[in-house]
């Protein structure tokens, strides 16, 4: 059987892949396997369902909240929310398990389901195989008082909010981001409310784009992934800095006052720094992926932190901080985790926190990234191959061929993607153009030997 589950969770074209048929058998199946005792007070175990802006998750949503509640367990929908909204609510309330309803940085069109366990932790493997396993199979299904109930819960974008700013003020002080003036770039995604409000909470001057969703419009050349704009109106409003959330705002990228971009991997490094300064870094070890820039390995361990390597995939660097007790990791997309804050990658949790240190070292953006030099590097996506052939002898000995040109001054990595059809081809040298013309070798080779 196909595995159903990707690197996160469940995604693809809306109503074509991701129907509303899969999401009521995902939930059913979701449902008996990740339910546990009705809480002390309830009839029954109850779930959390939200969603993002993309006009397929109100069809999604509704698909799911009917197979949680067919397999007799209640439903909260707290609607549109970030990701780490949703996992933040399951912890908070108790419940059982929650369902999001995102495809996170994808084009609108497409839509994908999420779960999270007790607690608002990712499901492993092992979980979601169990889950699948269950998808359509005839039981003996609860009926009359025993089926769930659905239920709003309109209070959660705010108190959403509050834990959020509640928490930096906590390791900081009152107003901990006074005398910043940031421009947020909320994707016009799930972050469009929550984003602008715990930044102002938490005291710095605000400037919005991209924060008025329509269903339509989710990542449409805005967020994380298309930062142009946010550039722009960094410099227009010289201001300090900008930040930019994609569609579910379980990541941030970051632009410095003079435009200049700033990736995961210098969030990481500067959050890092921070946290070894003040005593809090745990073993004095960030964990980090394969994608990761060798630039933040080698600043790492000039300042005496340890980095440890995963597969690409916040999950795993979730399953990697869990196994070896540390508390921050990420991805150099921007998804960063602060275990002693959240349980997830969170965007907004991310901007508070690098805002803060900002002001408490009274430290401009780019003089904090500078500490976290980065090696040119090229991305090409090569589409229409076959990506279950990415070891394929001729590709691997031309790997290996630029790896003998770069001679230890760079690196080379080939992976399938988790979420699309498609091949990456990462390199990392030490000039742009050096980069650019050994990714352009080597995705021409990939596209000639796998194409389908």
């Amino acid at each position: 059987m196909t595995r159903l589950f990707g690197t996160d969770g469940v995604r693809g074209l809306a109503n074509r892949t991701v129907t509303a048929g899969l999401a009521l058998q995902l939930a059913e199946a979701g449902a008996r396997v990740l339910a546990g005792p009705a809480p002390e007070g309830r009839e029954r175990p109850f779930a959390v369902v939200g969603r993002d802006t993309r006009v397929s998750g109100e069809m999604l949503a509704a698909a799911v909240a009917a197979g949680v509640s067919a397999a007799g367990v209640d439903v909260l929908l707290v609607d549109e929310l970030p990701t780490p909204g949703v996992a933040h609510v399951v912890k908070q309330t108790g419940a059982s398990f929650g369902v999001v309803l995102s495809a996170s940085h994808n084009p609108m069109p497409d839509n994908g389901i999420k779960f999270f366990a007790a607690g608002g932790r990712k499901l492993d493997d092992e979980l979601e195989d169990r889950i699948q396993a269950l998808m359509g199979q005839e039981w003996d299904r609860p009926t009359g008082a025993a089926i769930g109930r659905i239920t709003r819960f309109p209070s959660a974008v705010d108190e959403y909010t509050e834990a959020l700013v509640t928490e930096v003020e906590r390791h900081r002080d009152d107003s901990p981001l006074a005398g910043l003036t940031v421009v947020v770039d909320c994707a016009h995604g799930a972050a469009s409310v929550v984003g602008p409000a715990a930044l102002r909470q938490a005291g710095a001057q605000v400037i919005v784009t991209a924060a008025d969703p329509n269903g339509y419009n989710i990542n449409d050349g805005v967020g994380s992934t298309h930062i142009e704009n946010l550039v722009d109106e960094v410099k227009a409003h010289n201001a300090d800095l900008g930040v930019a959330f994609d569609g579910d705002a379980d990541r941030c990228l970051a632009v410095d006052s003079l435009g200049r971009p700033i990736n995961g991997d210098q969030i990481m490094g500067i959050l890092a720094l921070g946290l070894k300064e003040r005593g809090l870094l745990a073993q004095d070890t960030l964990v980090v992926t394969t994608m990761s820039n060798l630039g933040l390995h080698l600043a790492m361990e000039k300042a005496g932190i340890r980095t440890v390597q995963t597969g690409v995939g916040d999950r795993y660097v979730l399953e990697e901080m869990l196994r070896g007790g540390y508390n921050l990791g990420g991805e150099q997309s921007g998804h960063v985790l602060m275990l002693d804050h959240g349980t997830t990658g969170d965007g907004v949790q991310t901007a508070l926190h690098l805002m803060a240190r900002m002001a408490q070292t009274k430290r401009t953006l780019a003089d904090l990234a500078a500490e976290i030099p980065q090696l040119p590097q090229v991305l090409i996506n090569v589409s229409g191959v076959d990506k279950t052939q990415v070891a394929h002898p001729v590709v691997a000995a031309e790997v290996a061929r630029v790896e003998a040109e770069l001679a230890g001054g760079g690196r080379v990595l080939l992976r399938a993607s988790g979420t699309e059809s498609l091949i990456r081809v990462m390199v990392e040298a030490g000039t742009e153009e050096s980069a650019r013309s050994h990714a352009e070798s080597l995705a021409a080779v990939v596209e000639a030997e796998l194409a389908l």
